[in-house]
């Protein structure tokens, strides 16, 4: 029994060692970036209280009718878009007050990234506003925001609350769009809705012009967000290599240093898109790497 203790211990203390080292080695890559990003989901939002919705104790994984009911609401919205507003002015979140929830260390770890001017902005599949709430300036809202409306002809975005939307139902107008007169609808991407065209080619972009991705809290799995690492992954550069026997050579490289920080290892492990995982919660490991980061750039 007692040996069996000292070689759990031995695994702890191998473990903890391996984890500063993929810290350092993280900010390393990060302090010697010249366009690093960082890609965000559902995994932030759950430490700070917000549930998911596939997990053990996900919404849908509850509440199936839910998730059937989510699949038509976009379809709802094209057919009648007065159903669809009233539907969502009356009817309670799914994810519940979400005015009331903070952000976490990992959120404000990533926002001081970028006031140190290593992280150049954040691609994220949350909701939540919460990258906003810590003070992060760049953000690309790859599924849209759940306190702001878009315009359906000129994609134009505005914090819901700069309408009376509830006066506008009882009066039975639609919310209008103030720059084109476009119809509005939730920035909330539906199941079925395309992505905004210009969230979805200037994610792309960023991602073919990133140096060090950052992977964190998502599973890697939803597409076409999924699809973001092994862009970042396909692209490749010339570099000159001296050969052993003394010759200079030129090789295509990978343009970027993909980084997972993940509870647990996801496609983008198992595949290699990703270069290492740092396996933990995000709201513990990237205030460390923060830490390092400042540790090594003093």
């Amino acid at each position: 029994m007692i040996q069996l203790s000292l070689l759990v211990e031995d695994c702890r203390k191998e473990n903890e060692l391996n984890m500063e080292e993929l810290i350092e080695r993280a900010a390393g890559d990060l302090i010697s970036s010249k366009y690093a990003i960082a890609l965000t989901g559902a995994g932030m939002s759950t430490e700070s209280g917000i549930s998911d919705f596939r997990g053990p104790s996900g919404i849908w994984t509850k509440n199936p009718e839910a998730e059937s009911k989510a699949y038509q609401t976009y379809e709802k919205f094209l057919a009648d878009p007065r159903g669809y507003w009233q539907e969502r002015l009356r009817a309670p979140s799914i994810l519940g007050d979400l005015g009331e929830v903070k952000p976490n260390h990992g959120h404000y770890a990533l926002a001081e990234l970028e006031r140190m001017g290593i992280l150049k902005g954040i691609i994220t599949q949350n909701i939540d506003d919460l990258h906003c709430k810590a003070g992060t300036q760049n953000i690309l809202e790859y599924h849209g925001n759940a306190f702001k409306v878009r315009c359906t002809n000129c994609s134009s975005r505005l914090y819901a609350d700069e309408y009376d939307l509830e006066g506008l139902e009882r009066e039975g107008e639609l919310p209008l769009c103030r720059n084109c007169g476009g119809l509005l609808k939730s920035d909330v991407v539906h199941f079925g809705e395309p992505i905004p065209l210009d969230v979805a080619h200037r994610s792309q972009e960023e991602a073919w012009t990133c140096d060090v991705m950052l992977i964190c809290g998502t599973s890697a799995v939803v597409y076409p967000f999924a699809a973001l690492p092994r862009i970042a992954r396909e692209h490749r550069v010339e570099r000159e290599r001296k050969a052993d026997i003394g010759l200079y050579m030129v090789e295509k490289v990978s343009a970027s240093t993909i980084v997972e920080i993940n509870a647990e290892p996801t496609p983008l492990t198992y595949e290699n898109t990703s270069d290492y995982l740092i396996q933990g919660k995000t709201g513990e490991v990237l205030p460390k790497i923060v830490e390092k980061v400042k540790e090594v750039s003093r």
